[in-house]
């Protein structure tokens, strides 16, 4: 067994992570892992090459979606309104406490 590897748990989830990413040994994997993680100015570029392949919104389209949750939240909170009203007026009715 590699030294690196002594008290890491080599089955479950590391050997499907493993295997996931095309990798036949978990160790390898982890090594390359690590290597690229030491690398901070390699990992900045990954990131930003990564981050470069996002379609992202405009601003019309930020717009429209932000104006349809506040429409969405409005029309929650109505209709919880009214439940929670219809509810109350239902338990008065019940326990007699209503007029």
């Amino acid at each position: 067994m590699d030294s690196f590897a002594v008290g890491l748990p080599l089955g479950g989830p590391l050997r499907i992570l493993a295997a996931n990413c095309g990798l036949d040994d978990p160790v390898t994997g982890l090594k390359q892992a690590l290597a690229i993680m030491a690398n901070p100015g390699e990992f900045i570029r990954q990131v930003r090459q990564e981050a470069s392949k996002v379609t992202w919104p405009t601003r019309k389209e930020t717009g429209i979606t932000t104006m349809m949750v506040f429409i969405m939240v409005f029309l929650a909170a109505v209709f919880f309104f009214v439940v929670d009203q219809g509810l109350a007026l239902a338990v008065r009715f019940i326990l007699g406490l209503g007029g």
